[in-house]
């Protein structure tokens, strides 16, 4: 099922960028039905009870290619090693236009994610002050997304 708020994403992206966008919402959606979905912050962004500050995931189409972004992604397993490290505790999976989205491996993170909001929302400055300590305070390097 088609939310209006991907509708109007699609509306503005590459056309490119379409079916990777539009399979991510697939498995984004199949995974956890009860997100909220809206476009926040020029991307498309995935919520629980409609807590938009922090949010699950993101799916964002650039010229390159499409992300994933998860806001504290620095909580996810990872065991594909597919998450690269973004600002403080944000974690990008970077998808290009003719990769084949694996529909069970998202659904696996965006699922993980869901699982560690409350964590999240617990300790979000402890998780912070920890991952800014990991990266040694260096800004991690600009990529495609």
């Amino acid at each position: 099922m088609s939310s209006a708020a991907l509708q109007d994403y699609l509306s503005g992206i590459d056309p490119a960028a379409t079916p990777t966008v539009i399979a991510l919402d697939d498995a984004i959606r199949t995974a956890q039905p009860n997100l909220d979905v809206a476009i926040k912050y020029r991307i498309l962004t995935y919520a629980l009870q409609g807590d938009w500050h922090t949010w699950v995931c993101a799916v964002q189409a650039t010229k390159k290619g499409v992300c994933l972004r998860f806001l504290y992604g620095v909580l996810l397993d990872d065991p594909r090693g597919v998450l690269r490290a973004g600002s403080s505790v944000l974690k990008t999976w970077d998808l290009g236009f003719d990769d084949v989205v694996d529909l069970a491996a998202v659904g696996a993170y965006v699922t993980e994610a869901v699982r560690r909001y409350g964590e999240y929302k617990a300790n979000a400055q402890e998780v912070l002050d920890a991952s800014r300590a990991a990266a040694g305070g260096r800004r991690p390097p600009k990529t495609s997304c």
